[in-house]
This record gives C-alpha cells, sequence and structure tokens, in this order.
C-alpha cells in the first residue's frame, strides 16, 4: 500500500509533472498560482484542478491516516483518517507527535516507523511509518501513513496464548496418563490397580473433550457463515437440557427450561446453537451447589432471540468478567479440573454467537450467580411453521 501511494503521489508530480519546481507545484495545490505561471502548463487551470481533486480522491479512500508535506515540512495533503490527529488530545496527541518526529527523517532521505500502544479508551495499537517521496535523485517531500493494527495485534495475542494453554492443558492429562500406566504396570495389587484403572479412564475422557472441543472450534471458526436453516427454539432448548441433565441430576441441581413457542425459529447451524446452549447449562451446572436451580427461558425483542441460562451459583468476580469467554481461561481452575470442564466452553459460546451475527454477555454477582444471555438475530421471517 505504501508503494502504491508513494507511486501515485510522486508519479502526479505534487499535482503537476510539468511545473519546473517544487515552489510552483505547491501554488498550484492551494490555488495560489499567477496568471503567467498557468500559461507555463500545457493545460490549463481546469486541468490542475482536476488533477488535484483526484489526488485528493485517491487518499482520501484509504482507510489509514495519510499525511503528505513539501520538502520544507509544510502540511500539503491530509486525508479525513489522518484529520482526527490534527490537533488531537491525550492519546491522539502522542500520534501527531510521532507523525512530526518521523517525518523529519523522512525529509532527509530516511523510512522510519513506530509502533503506538494507546490505552485510550478505546486501546489502540497504530503503526506509523514514514517514508521520502523522491525526484531526479532529490527529495520533494514525504509521506507518513498510520495504519490501526489493533485487531491484528490482539488476534497475535490470542494465538499467543492459545498456543502456550493448550500446551499445558494437554500435557497435564497425558502426564497422568503415562504415570499411571507406569503404576499399574509394575504393580500386582488388583484392588490398587483397579483404582488407577479408573483414574486412568477419567483422564483418558478428559483428554478426548479437550480434542473434542478444540475440534469444535476449529470447526466454527473456518466456517465463514454456518449452514443457514430454520431451527426451532424450543428444539434447541430441550436438546441442549436433555445433554446436560444427566450431570445435573447426578449432584441434585433441578433443570428448569421454560415454554416457549413451538412456532418460534432460529435460522443457524442447529449442532452449532445446540452446542452453544449447552455449554451454557453445563457451565451453570458445575458452577452451582446442590439444591440450587438452573433455569432456561427465550425471550424476543430488538430483532433478536435471547437465551438466558441462570443460576444461583458462586457466581463470577468482577476481574474476571472480561475475560471467562477466552480460551482455557477458567475462574476457579480447581473446580474445573475436578468437574472435568476444558476451559473451551464459553470460548465456543462467543464463536457460535459470532458466526450466528449475535452476541453472549454475562451479569453476575460473586456468591449469588450469573446469567449469561445468547442473542442471536431474528430471520427474515419470525415464524416459520413449516419449522414447528
Amino acid at each position: 500500500m505504501t508503494v502504491v501511494i508513494v507511486t501515485l503521489v510522486a508519479g502526479l508530480g505534487f499535482l503537476a509533472l510539468t511545473i519546473r519546481s517544487l515552489r510552483r507545484e505547491l501554488r498550484h495545490v492551494t490555488g495560489d498560482l499567477d496568471e503567467p505561471l498557468v500559461r507555463e502548463r500545457s493545460g490549463s487551470r481546469g486541468d490542475v484542478e482536476r488533477e488535484r481533486e483526484a489526488l485528493a480522491g485517491a487518499v482520501a479512500a484509504f482507510e489509514d491516516g495519510v499525511v503528505v508535506v513539501d520538502a520544507r515540512g509544510n502540511e500539503v495533503i491530509r486525508n479525513a483518517a489522518g484529520e482526527r490527529f490534527h490537533g488531537a488530545r491525550h492519546a491522539h496527541a502522542l500520534v501527531e507527535d510521532a507523525l512530526r518526529t518521523l517525518l523529519a527523517p523522512a525529509l532527509r532521505g530516511e523510512r522510519a516507523q513506530r509502533e503506538l500502544q494507546l490505552f485510550g479508551p478505546p486501546r489502540e495499537v497504530l503503526l506509523v511509518r514514514t517514508a521520502p517521496l523522491w525526484r531526479r535523485n532529490r527529495v520533494i517531500g514525504a509521506v507518513a501513513f498510520v495504519r490501526d493494527i489493533s485487531e491484528l495485534r490482539r488476534v497475535e495475542s490470542v494465538r499467543r496464548d492459545f498456543v502456550a494453554n493448550v500446551s499445558h492443558e494437554l500435557k497435564t492429562p497425558i502426564g497422568a496418563l503415562s504415570l499411571l500406566a507406569e503404576t499399574m504396570a509394575v504393580g500386582d495389587d488388583s484392588p490398587v490397580n483397579s483404582q488407577l484403572a479408573d483414574r486412568l479412564q477419567r483422564e483418558a475422557n478428559r483428554l478426548g473433550r479437550i480434542v473434542d472441543d478444540l475440534l469444535d472450534l476449529s470447526l466454527i471458526e473456518a466456517q465463514e457463515r454456518p449452514t443457514r436453516e430454520p431451527v426451532p427454539l424450543h428444539v434447541v432448548l430441550h436438546e441442549a437440557a436433555e445433554r446436560v441433565r444427566g450431570a445435573a441430576d447426578a449432584v441434585g441441581i433441578p433443570l428448569s427450561v421454560a415454554p416457549v413457542a413451538t412456532d418460534l425459529v432460529l435460522a443457524g447451524d442447529r449442532s452449532q446453537l445446540v452446542s452453544a446452549v449447552t455449554n451454557l447449562l453445563d457451565n451453570a451446572v458445575k458452577y452451582s451447589e446442590p439444591g440450587e436451580p438452573v433455569e432456561v427461558d427465550a425471550t424476543v425483542g430488538d430483532g433478536s432471540i435471547c437465551i438466558s441460562v441462570r443460576d444461583h451459583g458462586i457466581g463470577i468476580p468482577s476481574r474476571d468478567l472480561e475475560r471467562i469467554f477466552e480460551r482455557f481461561y477458567r475462574v476457579d481452575r480447581a473446580r474445573s479440573r475436578a468437574t472435568g470442564g476444558t476451559g473451551l466452553g464459553l470460548s465456543i459460546v462467543r464463536h457460535v454467537a459470532q458466526a450466528h451475527g449475535g452476541d453472549v454477555t454475562v451479569e453476575s454477582t460473586e456468591g449469588e450467580g450469573s446469567t449469561f444471555r445468547l442473542r442471536v438475530p431474528l430471520p427474515s421471517s419470525k415464524k416459520l411453521s413449516e419449522a414447528s
């Protein structure tokens, strides 16, 4: 992109290749040309204006902030994306300062760049780059670009954390399996071997669940758009509840699903939607105390269906609320591992929600419980009788 802009700006020669000096070019840009200089050009003043407008339009179309200066450092062009830094205060004032600082070496013929981390709000990571503009082996100006790389850096961070976390999470059960197998191989006590075999089976199951959840995440992320089919909402809720009911009954947690209209449908991938609600229910059961109910209901409003899963368990500390949807992030690691959690369930919910154009939010009070809300946009037709 930098090469394209530099070529464009240099190729037009600051709007007019036939003008004999940079000073005359700049006077054309500002519209301050006297009549004799206009006559020196092969074209008319209208041609100059059209060239200027074409260049300004090209620069304005870039999402990056673009600032062009002449050989003396005087600003010639600044597009709308770059305008937000001009005269800015607080964090964006640092960007304007970086522009001035990095344009200096560019006017000496050197390229420069700097990455700025702005803590906002909102948090941003901006890359400022500058390059000289040459003509006939002489620097006639410089160009600066400001690119928002916040999402790129966030994705890189998520990938690094994911690799570190998945290595740790897989090493734990694999190490346990190896140790248990070695102990069983040298032991001859039948009761002890029976206990070890039971533990071996639990660790193997846990490893299998981690792999299954990783495969589910990979499949969801690989699909740009999930299959869009009419899925009855009551089917999603009841199928998810049945998947979790056995575990809930085993620990004495009542599972309540509010009735919903049988002709109310979602548009999306049935297996993904059921998986998302299942993970919300499974999470609620694991973090609830025996006897405390888990409740599921759904409401319609603002063009979307909101599925709510409410528990009365241990709740989530406020410091953890922003991170609970990250892969392998656990509020209570000991409890999660004891109940067989993989640390991937809520991440799966978030990805399913995003894939369907919705979102997932949480409200929680430590010691009182949590409410998760999964919102999915309504299909174009709110009720499809054939889907019931």
